[in-house]
């Protein structure tokens, strides 16, 4: 028998939902949203282990690839999108791969979820390899098109990653990490942009953030790769740089600005020292993380 995802079955408890009391339909979603928060606590150790496998390919210079179509689709490109004005990386070790390209981001484009000849070209295209990790995000398990992309993607000897919403799926047996997200049906039957969504956009801020701390890219619960691109966010600098070396401005308006605006050698200047170039060099050593860095130094 040909089972329906979970994701497109219907919640009894909830069909009689558009009859009832507007303050009793939010406290049904509200409550869904809650439940779908709670069911990553199960796949907490998928992704631990998901984002120890992709450190040191992602360490050694490798692509972060995210694939899905529509809702999911989308949720990957915003998680992706986010992580070069956050946490500064390179866009140029960002690939993302969604159904229907650039158009699907604001419009439905018919039949691209289907189109697993397109998903096979798209990996061969971006010459995805061993030193890239791949996520596939589907709710169902079973778009043809993250399945076809991800199945190629291991091929190429990527490692993979699955998202998926309903248990026994195709995407969770095609890739190296599987990670299941069992949010049960809908409120409204197969709008996943509901609990799977709510569950998958926590998974990948989860899992990307994890890679970031781990890569040096957080200091202190602060993060200190943000780029300052406008006067909010170099502000934004000058409170981190002040906060972490315990100075004023006028310590760390002049730092910043002999680093270009980058948080962390500004600090290292001012707690080692040091000038601006020495400061870089130093970082490097230490593979960008800012403790190793201050425990190679010496402290004024």
């Amino acid at each position: 028998m040909n089972l329906l995802p979970t994701t497109e079955s219907a919640d009894p408890t909830l069909v009689d939902l558009d009859a009832w009391e507007p303050a009793q339909i939010l406290h049904a979603l509200w409550q869904g949203q809650m439940n779908a928060v709670a069911a990553l606590q199960p796949a907490l150790p998928a992704l631990a282990a998901a984002a120890d496998a992709a450190l040191p390919l992602l360490t050694a210079g490798g692509r972060l690839v995210y694939v899905g179509a529509g809702t999911s689709g989308r949720i990957g490109v915003q998680d992706g999108a986010e992580l070069n004005p956050t946490f500064n990386w390179p866009t140029h070790r960002l690939v993302l791969l969604m159904a229907g390209g650039e158009t699907a981001l604001m419009n439905a484009v018919e039949n691209a979820e289907d189109r697993a000849d397109e998903a096979v070209r798209l990996i061969a295209s971006h010459q995805i390899g061993p030193q890239d990790v791949v996520i596939g995000i589907a709710a169902s398990g079973g778009t043809p098109f993250t399945l076809a992309a991800l199945k190629a993607a291991r091929a190429a000897r990527a490692l993979t990653i699955g998202i998926a919403n309903s248990p026994n799926s195709a995407l969770l047996d095609a890739v190296n990490h599987p990670i299941l997200i069992e949010t049960g049906p809908e409120p409204i039957a197969g709008s996943t942009r509901m609990k799977a969504g709510t569950a998958q956009k926590v998974a990948l801020n989860l899992l990307s953030t994890l890679l970031m701390v781990r890569m040096g890219r957080v200091y202190r619960g602060q993060m200190v790769d943000m780029q300052a691109r406008n006067e909010k966010l170099r502000r934004r600098a000058v409170r981190m740089v002040r906060s972490l070396c315990d100075a004023d401005e006028g310590a760390a308006i002049p730092a910043l600005a002999a680093t270009g605006g980058q948080v962390k050698p500004a600090v290292l200047m001012l707690l080692l020292d040091l000038d601006a170039a020495a400061a870089q060099t130093l970082l490097d050593r230490a593979t960008g993380h800012m403790r190793q860095a201050l425990s190679l130094g010496t402290l004024r």
